[in-house]
């Protein structure tokens, strides 16, 4: 076969460079684009704010936050409830008072009937007043016709019937219920560098193990003690801490449960970080 120039349309296949090329400058489509490590989250970063965190808090499945983000989150969705509970029980009550208006006018209508009917036995002849009213207001009727001049109670709006909501607060991460009892506080060994003199926050090397002074970062697997709050590597847990299960900062007892895996950074690569992709999704050509 002869070669065929890069632009060249005679040829009988759509090609993928050809229809990636169309895709982008139609506008139809999903983009997809492989987020770097600048784009998640440092390992000692608050999960709701991501900016390091001045008192961190870690919940039971190694989710860090810091404690004035999340107290403040778990408040947000107490009110949150407390206003989905009363706007619930307003309904549930108006409803109680429609059927009991309903059965009301039930029981006033059968009455009318029997008095209509005793008026026509008395007279021995046709009754010539009914006692039907022409006003849209009597009998109850100005219970039932809606305000026409809210837009939640004209004709055409259909009541949204509410459920009843759950009262259970949900980490924003993990999905999991959370409590304020289950979040404990953690503490992060600062470097010592009497040389280095920038902020903290400057420094890529803020944080390290107090028992082995590695330091620690997004590549390193780290863990939080329950009972001191200490972070410590991973590696520190496997090799010191799982021989006898004694902490070596306070000599005191551990068990599995006290092991808390902290939840890593943003590395770059897709082995450790699950989320590495990010989509843009755009309108779909169909033909």
């Amino acid at each position: 076969m002869t070669r065929h120039a890069r632009n060249c349309t005679a040829g009988a296949v759509y090609t993928y460079h050809e229809k990636k090329k169309d895709a982008a400058a139609s506008g139809y489509g999903t983009n997809t684009q492989r987020v770097g490590k600048d784009s998640v989250k440092d390992f000692d970063c608050c999960c709701l704010t991501l900016q390091p965190c001045r008192n961190p808090m870690i919940t039971k499945d190694g989710y860090l936050f810091d404690k004035e983000s999340i107290l403040e989150y778990i408040l947000t969705k107490k009110r949150e409830y407390a206003r989905k509970l009363k706007e619930y029980e307003k309904q549930k009550q108006r409803k109680e008072e429609q059927s009991q208006e309903l059965t009301a006018n039930e029981e006033l209508k059968k009455l009318q009937n029997f008095l209509k009917g005793e008026k026509t036995i008395v007279s021995n002849g046709p009754s010539t007043m009914d006692g039907a009213s022409v006003s849209n207001m009597k009998n109850g009727k100005d219970k039932m016709l809606p305000s026409f001049w809210i837009p939640s109670e004209t004709p055409e709006t259909k009541e949204i019937s509410l459920q009843k909501p759950d009262k259970t607060i949900y980490c924003p991460v993990s999905g999991r219920p959370l409590k304020v009892k289950d979040l404990i506080s953690v503490k992060f060994t600062q470097v010592q560098d009497p040389d280095d003199r920038r902020s903290l926050i400057v420094k890529q090397a803020r944080y390290m193990c107090p028992i082995t002074h590695d330091i620690l970062g997004n590549n390193v697997p780290c863990a939080a003690i329950r009972t001191t709050g200490d972070v410590v590597t991973m590696e520190c847990v496997e090799k010191l801490i799982k021989k006898d299960w004694i902490n070596p900062l306070d000599n005191s007892k551990l068990t599995q449960s006290d092991i808390i895996p902290l939840q890593r950074g943003g590395t770059g690569y897709a082995f450790v970080n699950d989320s590495l992709e990010g989509k843009h999704e755009r309108p779909v050509l169909q033909a």
